[in-house]
């Protein structure tokens, strides 16, 4: 049985757990929804200029292409302060951040060049909250 979601800042910085996925992806914009979605779609985000859908992408480190860092921890989607925690810390190193924030976890997509350096960012911050 699983504890329930997290709401402490500290906590969820504590046990973010982050986790680099070796697939990269793209962002692709649609004029209209796809007949059926794509079976190996992250995302489909419905905004009134179009869809946006989250794809793997077909090849490696492209330009234009995003790794996607998960948080392990069971974020609270009322809790206060990870998104603007992690963010924060990303940009002090440069480096964008796009979040998807889902029912179980967040999910971070950064530039596939810069990923290993934002994974490590990202550790480093959930070091300090346990510490």
């Amino acid at each position: 049985m699983s504890a329930g979601p997290i709401s402490a800042l500290g906590d969820m910085l504590a046990g973010m757990q982050p986790e680099l996925d070796d697939r990269s992806f793209i962002f692709v914009c649609a004029s209209e929804t796809p007949e059926g979605l794509p079976a190996n779609a992250f995302a489909l985000i419905q905004e009134e200029e179009g869809k946006t859908l989250v794809l793997p992408a077909q090849s490696k480190g492209e330009e234009g292409e995003f790794a996607r860092i998960t948080l392990q921890v069971h974020s609270d989607l009322e809790g206060i302060g990870l998104t603007a925690a992690v963010s924060t810390a990303l940009a002090k190193a440069g480096i964008a951040c796009n979040v998807i924030a889902a029912f179980h976890h967040d999910h971070l997509f950064v530039p596939w060049k810069r990923r290993k350096e934002a994974l490590h960012v990202l550790q480093k911050l959930s070091r300090e909250a346990r510490d």
